[in-house]
């Protein structure tokens, strides 16, 4: 076994990181119209510059901007889709942690006219990121994989007058997506990463009576999503190396579903068309290594063991022996390391602090060499 030299690399991570107090303060005070949008750039600017250095430090291969340019992972983007608005209802999302529950209530959105895009989305803030990294490290790049705009509300969150049909919605979904695609491709993009965690959420049978109750198929939702995936892909430009990262929930130190891969994993593995997967598997509620099995030669699964939820770090030895037992699943040489999921999928951010964030990183660097070197 040799280190990869592309994405995914043995020892990566999923993208969002804990928002240094400088930044969230420069955040909070640009929302109370305290500072504008300059000065607020200037502030992340310089916490995106440090955060980079971390990960060169921590040995890492890749180096997102830690998403510090956004209050949460997927709406800032879905935002700015031609055609989604905000809506004045909330949603309401109970998630769990071993306390107790949390409830989570942000803004609905709604699907109110024929979905496109005008720009590629994040487009500055990707070539800020490309321009700061040491020529040894592959920026990457993250957003929302287009399940996450049918899944949050369903057939209620798009208008029929516009979509009677919703297989025009999927296509036009798709082609804004294609084009998002092509537009990261051409501003020197090589790592792109889907955030999918519907892919994870309907292994739980209460995640797919929920789809239910909002009109879909709880059956085959997912073969949709992938379906809808795959034809934003179509056409993805040479050399760009595309992953998706699955999880059930990120909010506080809390999630929302339980539940194995089990479902899904015959067709996520061999018809979804990307290049790896990062998937939780941190606790019980990610179930067995066994839907592994599914997983075809050439495609890389990057095991998310490291937990993001709590500050306690995780021994070499038990991470080597976590390895091993899915290599009996998959061949080893397919099996890279991360965390189980973002240290901030939004601004508040988990329950660990920047020192323990560090030394999961270094950790997970430390043990991918161990394995693979």
């Amino acid at each position: 076994m040799t280190p990869r030299e592309t994405p995914p690399f043995r020892a990566d991570h999923v993208g969002s990181l804990l928002r240094p107090p400088a930044l969230r303060d420069a955040r909070a005070r640009a929302a109370a119209g305290e500072i504008g949008a300059v000065e607020l750039r200037t502030v992340e600017d310089e916490a995106i510059r440090e955060v980079v250095e971390l990960q060169r430090a921590a040995g890492l291969r890749s180096a997102t901007d830690g998403e510090f340019r956004r209050g949460s992972w997927h709406m800032d983007f879905i935002y700015r889709l031609r055609g989604i608005g905000k809506s004045d209802e909330q949603l309401h999302v109970t998630f769990h942690n071993d306390r107790g529950d949390l409830e989570f209530s942000p803004s609905a959105f709604r699907v109110t006219g024929e979905i496109g895009l005008d720009e590629v989305v994040f487009a500055d803030d990707f070539t800020f990121l490309k321009s700061i990294v040491d020529p040894s490290v592959t920026p990457k790049q993250t957003i929302p994989s287009p399940s996450m705009v049918y899944y949050r509300g369903g057939r209620a969150a798009v208008d029929e007058t516009v979509y009677p049909d919703l297989e025009r919605f999927y296509d036009d979904l798709a082609t804004a997506y294609r084009q998002q695609i092509a537009g990261m491709a051409g501003l020197g993009c090589t790592y792109l990463q889907l955030d999918d965690t519907s892919l994870a959420y309907l292994n739980d049978p209460e995640q797919r009576a929920m789809v239910a109750r909002m009109g879909g198929d709880p059956d085959k939702q997912h073969v949709r999503n992938i379906a809808t995936m795959n034809a934003a892909l179509r056409d993805r430009p040479a050399g760009l190396r595309v992953t998706t990262h699955l999880c059930r929930g990120n909010f506080r130190s809390s999630w929302v579903a339980a539940g194995g891969y089990d479902f899904v994993a015959d067709a996520l593995f061999n018809e979804l068309d990307v290049d790896g997967y990062f998937l939780e598997f941190d606790d019980e509620r990610s179930g067995g290594f066994e839907p592994l099995r599914f997983v075809p030669k050439g495609k890389q699964v990057v095991l998310g063991l490291v937990t993001t939820k709590r500050g306690a770090l995780e021994s070499v030895d038990s991470l080597r022996a976590r390895v091993e037992a899915a290599a009996k699943y998959v061949d080893i040489d397919q099996l890279c390391l991360s965390p189980q999921c973002g240290f901030s999928s939004t601004e508040e951010g988990n329950d660990l602090t920047l020192d323990e964030q560090k030394a999961k990183l270094e950790r997970i660097v430390e043990t991918a060499a161990l394995i693979w070197d």
